[in-house]
């Protein structure tokens, strides 16, 4: 049985019902709101899984929190399912508040037992909280959970975007967060097993610089935005050598 993994979770319990609100005064120097960047992450997903000719049906929703992502991924072209896992079972309640459905439902970490079902895992802005020795076993938790050949999405916060620091300290449960680079996280993945597909960056203008957004496609692999996704690969078929690095 794999071991769930855990972070942070009294100081998550803590914030479940004011979450929003700390998170909205930290990233209001953007000129932006959760939802811009919730919606903007699942849209360039979106774009990156349809160069793959890739519809996920079945979704997780890894460190969901109150469940701000859920409905932009149950809006990706053939998605019929998402499961949100997350430590935090008042964040939980929020989230089944929130968005529970026919479509959606929410439940810990512990509970969800992965079983190589899933089409697409995808995580914001969680590693930085899970503790160090803590991480290849979460990676292990989701590489577990996907069907061979299915992706996983990370997203995390670019610790090279000197914006990004200040927006975290402003932050009451981000600002004693480990930050991960974009290499930093290409190599914990490939540690895991996972195939690397792609490293892009967004979240490169804030608000009052719009104007400009229609740039960040070309600008995308350059480490500049605020935020980088990589998008990972379950190997179809496992080698070796991903044998030994899933384990």
């Amino acid at each position: 049985m794999n071991k769930p993994p855990s972070y942070h979770n009294p100081e998550f319990d803590h914030f479940a019902e004011d979450y929003d609100e700390a998170l909205e005064k930290g990233i209001a120097v953007s000129g932006e709101h959760k939802e811009y960047f919730a919606q903007g992450r699942v849209k360039w997903l979106d774009r990156r899984l349809s160069c793959l000719n890739f519809t996920p049906a079945r979704i997780l929703d890894f460190g969901c929190g109150t469940g701000t992502g859920t409905p932009f991924l149950l809006g990706l072209e053939g998605s019929q399912h998402l499961i949100g896992v997350e430590v935090s079972e008042k964040s939980l309640t929020v989230a089944q508040r929130l968005h529970g459905s026919e479509r959606a439902h929410f439940q810990t970490c512990a509970a969800y037992q992965p079983a190589a079902q899933i089409d697409l895992a995808f995580c914001n802005g969680v590693f930085h909280h899970i503790f160090l020795a803590e991480r290849p076993g979460a990676v292990h938790y989701l590489f577990e959970s996907l069907h061979p050949g299915r992706h996983f999405a990370l997203w995390e916060n670019n610790p090279w975007n000197p914006g990004t620091r200040y927006i975290m300290s402003r932050i009451p449960f981000d600002r004693d967060a480990i930050t991960l680079s974009a290499p930093e996280s290409r190599a914990l993945l490939r540690s895991g097993g996972f195939e690397i597909v792609a490293t892009d960056f967004l979240f490169i203008f804030p608000k009052f610089l719009s104007w400009l957004r229609p740039l960040e496609g070309v600008l995308s692999k350059l480490p500049l935005g605020a935020q980088y996704l990589i998008l990972a690969r379950r190997p179809a078929k496992l080698d070796a050598a991903s044998l030994q690095g899933a384990q």
